[in-house]
């Protein structure tokens, strides 16, 4: 059994025939589109996906930052310098 990451589910077909309808119905929420029963593929609106990629984004900049404070080497720097 799959876990589902999604409040909605429609079934391929039914989102074959109004993709833009089973988006609008979701208010903003991502939707599991199924195949056989099981999740093929998430629609998620734009705003959505811009969140989403954005989140990301802070995740590799944090990890960046924890891997180069880990490393010990510290430069003092004032705002007048940058």
């Amino acid at each position: 059994m799959d876990t589902i990451y999604a409040d909605r589910t429609v079934s391929i077909s039914a989102f074959k025939q109004n993709p833009s309808k089973v988006l609008e119905d979701a208010h903003g929420r991502p939707v599991a589109v199924l195949k056989n029963n099981r999740p093929g593929f998430y629609a998620v609106p734009s705003e959505l996906y811009e969140q989403i990629a954005d989140i990301l984004d802070d995740m590799s900049i944090a990890k960046t930052v924890h891997d180069r404070m880990q490393r010990g080497k510290f430069v003092e720097v004032s705002l007048e310098d940058l």
